[in-house]
């Protein structure tokens, strides 16, 4: 292991992490004004309803697949009895319907941020750099999945990058399982590191403000109001009269 694979392949994930962790906790004690997705909504709201969905939906369906391709152990699949090209095929056209969500989703969310005046000048340069980095991983994720995996050879990312993402975690990454890899997952693996790093100092952070309370807050009650007429001038309401004249 040479001093650059040390470099871009242990000490940037671990320094993205801190970053990540340390970065969330600073903004949570002296922003928790701005911790908020400082939505747009009364801005533009005909692009967002659909770009919205589409790129929150896909996303979580893609967070579930790299949970099950990355973090799932190939041994634990193959105890189930799922057979590898089975597992490739499923995993492939999954990844592949996430990711052109997510694709979509971006595409629409860009195009607004870039087309509406209002949303633009609400755009910090730091949402800029989020949102070029989102695309560059979702680019870099749909290549291998469609290019690689689906429509060619297939690669085993199981046995090189999830191996080394695993170790990370353990204190002891295979350096050498990531560094040979196809070049498509080493840049997509440094885009994803390079998102955690700037998603404290974004409006990313909403992400993790989810309302559970919201499952066991109170009913809410609404009632109809029945509508009545208004009283006739005359019959004991407010009185009608002419301007300058007295009763």
């Amino acid at each position: 292991m040479n001093s650059w694979d040390l470099w871009w392949w242990v000490i940037l994930p671990y320094l993205a992490l801190v970053i990540f962790v340390v970065g969330h906790v600073w903004r949570w004690r002296y922003d928790q004004f701005g911790w908020t997705s400082r939505s747009t909504q009364l801005q533009e709201h005909r692009l967002l309803k659909w770009g919205g969905p589409l790129f929150h939906y896909g996303t979580f369906a893609a967070v579930a697949g790299h949970v099950l391709g990355i973090l799932v152990p190939e041994s634990f699949t193959r105890w189930l009895g799922v057979p590898e090209d089975v597992y490739r095929w499923f995993s492939s056209i999954g990844g592949t319907v996430a990711a052109l969500a997510v694709l979509a989703g971006v595409a629409v969310l860009a195009l607004r941020r870039t087309t509406v005046p209002r949303v633009r000048a609400a755009t910090s340069p730091v949402d800029w750099v989020a949102l070029v980095l989102l695309a560059v991983v979702i680019v870099l994720g749909v290549v291998p999945t469609l290019g690689i995996n689906l429509f060619g050879a297939g690669y085993d990312y199981r046995r090189s990058v999830a191996l080394w993402f695993r170790g990370l975690f353990a204190g002891d990454p295979d350096v050498a399982a990531i560094a040979h890899a196809p070049l498509v997952y080493r840049v997509h693996a440094t885009a994803a590191w390079a998102i955690l790093a700037v998603w404290p100092f974004t409006r990313l952070v909403h992400a993790w403000s989810i309302p559970l309370w919201y499952l066991w807050r109170p009913y809410v009650l609404y009632r109809r109001r029945v509508p009545t007429r208004p009283a006739e001038p005359g019959t004991g309401g407010r009185r009608w009269r002419r301007i300058g004249v007295r009763y």
